[in-house]
């Protein structure tokens, strides 16, 4: 073989063999000398297109006519044209000379990719973090119940052997729908994300090549990734066992139940469903208890047991009653100032929310730890939802905005403060009580409208 031709060797005129040479013709795809360039222009048998070497990728032949160089593209026929196309079958078009319509191009695939990059896969990428919540909530609402539905049945012995299984297996199966919706979903934006990097390698080559074809070749897909698919909720189910009785056992052990939070998809185990305790048509007054706080009202209250209860006023003191009224325990703020609001965690600590110096603290027997500390952010309200999670209404310090933050101990899991057009859901002052419902929606009440 000979070694000029071989692939160590440097590229060579192909009329003398001079090496590195600096010019190519994009007719007739051949790499030439400055000394060559004349006797190959005399070659009449074609038409001639002499560029640098390093601009080669940017002429091409016509389709249509193959001794002619496309100066033009049609923007009615979508394909490039030599100035004898558009004389005659493309006559009356909309022309754009080429290299105009190649830079054009690169911009619009610059945009997608930026695009690709700093929002569409991110907003991939909040949809699958979402889905990990849900899956982590998911996982950990059914081991609580697991754990209940355990309890309840040591009461019961023998005779519910069976039942216990039975609700098992219907938490199993709601669980197991459910993790089967959320993997289905997680699969789909995943595999969209990987369609979405591969794209975006695409276009990187795009961008740093000089093959017109594939230039002018490309189409977007940014407007097919635009369309985000629906964030699921999965609803989370909830087990109430009534008080025993033997005579009606299966009937009144209790069952699993679920609520549809989106429409796009089933309810899981919505044969398995219970409907809710009826309200009753009067209240009833179960104790009546004095309280030690003096010329201070009471403020919140939050039931540590079905037998004590946690009160709070305009003082600096936590106290813990029976519903004899007799004081069992008394704690004071880390602070010295008032709480604002108070919550039982599931393990039967006292949360309270500390506006004055920014902290959300735990009471452990009489020792008060801070959990959480804010920065240019004041906590208000509080409550504790079905899976042991914190919700926390606060204010901005400058008292101009306002917000619901979820913690899973002293992590931040979520944040609400826009509706889907961006405006402030709640009012930037005041009080605001929090719930969260048998449907695991947030309940907030507003004490100023939204302006």
């Amino acid at each position: 073989m000979d070694s000029r031709r071989s692939a160590q060797d440097v590229l060579r005129c192909q009329l003398c063999d001079t090496p590195v040479p600096p010019l190519y013709c994009g007719i007739c795809h051949i790499h030439l000398c400055k000394a060559c360039v004349g006797d190959h222009l005399l070659d009449e048998s074609s038409e001639h297109k002499i560029v640098p070497f390093d601009k080669r990728g940017l002429t091409t032949k016509c389709e249509k006519h193959s001794t002619k160089v496309c100066e033009l593209y049609c923007e009615e026929c979508d394909i490039s044209i030599c100035a004898t196309c558009a004389s005659s079958e493309h006559k009356g078009h909309e022309f754009t000379e080429i290299l105009k319509y190649f830079e054009n191009k690169k911009d619009v695939i610059k945009k997608d990719l930026q695009e690709l990059r700093k929002s569409i896969n991110l907003k991939y990428q909040e949809i699958v973090t979402h889905i990990s919540v849900q899956k982590a909530d998911l996982n950990k609402n059914s081991q609580k119940l697991t754990s209940a539905i355990n309890k309840h049945g040591e009461d019961l012995h023998r005779e519910v052997d069976f039942i216990i299984k039975k609700v098992k297996s219907n938490l199993e199966e709601i669980h197991s729908k459910q993790l089967a919706v959320l993997d289905k979903q997680e699969n789909e934006i995943k595999r969209t994300i990987s369609e979405i990097v591969q794209c975006t390698a695409d276009l990187e080559k795009l961008l740093n090549s000089s093959d017109i074809n594939l230039v002018t070749a490309y189409k977007s897909r940014n407007t097919e990734f635009r369309n985000l698919p629906p964030k699921f909720k999965v609803s989370l189910p909830s087990f109430s066992p009534p008080k025993i009785n033997k005579e009606q056992l299966y009937h009144y052990f209790g069952s699993m139940k679920t609520e549809a939070h989106d429409t796009t998809m089933d309810s899981p185990g919505a044969d398995a469903s219970a409907s809710y305790k009826p309200l009753i048509d009067e209240p009833q007054i179960v104790k009546d208890i004095n309280t030690d706080y003096g010329k201070h009202q009471l403020r919140s209250v939050s039931c540590l047991s079905g037998e004590h209860v946690w009160t709070s006023s305009f003082d600096n003191i936590l106290r813990l009653y029976n519903l004899q009224g007799e004081l069992m325990k008394s704690v004071k703020t880390k602070s010295g100032t008032w709480p604002r609001d108070i919550a039982v965690t599931e393990s039967g600590n006292l949360v309270y929310t500390d506006e004055e110096d920014r902290s959300i603290n735990m009471v452990k027997n009489t020792d008060v730890q801070t959990l959480i500390k804010l920065q240019g952010w004041k906590p208000w309200n509080i409550c504790r939802t079905s899976s042991d999670d914190l919700l926390v209404v606060m204010n901005s310090d400058d008292e101009t905005k306002a917000k619901v933050v979820r913690y899973s101990g002293s992590k931040e899991k979520q944040t609400i403060e826009f509706n889907d057009k961006g405006q402030p859901l709640y009012s930037s002052r005041d009080i605001k009580y929090i719930k969260e419902n048998s449907n695991l929606d947030i309940c907030v009440a507003d004490f100023t409208p939204v302006q």
